[in-house]
């Protein structure tokens, strides 16, 4: 069964209203709730609560969705790679800037 992606999706590969080009494929499983939101906006403006970043040393969870294949990825399987690891689709390399905001 498919995770829920919650907030303003656009199609069934995690799109959102704010980030949709062709490599905008995965969304992020919050630590402050635990569902998958597209992007750190989507989540400030549908979630009753702020986000808060995992925690240092959480690179095992699996916090992040492919949007074309939906595979759960772990944290540390996600950050610094260019694609996803079971289907090959390429990762929007502008993300990285926006780590912070998810992984502590």
């Amino acid at each position: 069964m498919r995770p829920v992606v919650h907030g303003p999706t656009v199609d069934e590969q995690t799109r959102c209203v704010h980030y949709r080009t062709a490599r905008d494929v995965i969304a992020i499983r919050f630590a402050c709730c635990r569902r998958y939101y597209p992007c750190h906006l989507c989540h400030e403006e549908t979630a009753d609560h702020p986000s808060r970043p995992w925690p240092p040393g959480s690179g095992q969870q699996l916090a992040v969705l492919c949007g074309v294949c939906w595979t759960q990825l772990r944290i540390d399987d996600y950050v610094g790679a260019s694609q996803c690891p079971q289907c090959g689709a390429a990762f929007n390399p502008g993300c990285a800037a926006h780590h912070p905001l998810y992984f502590g």
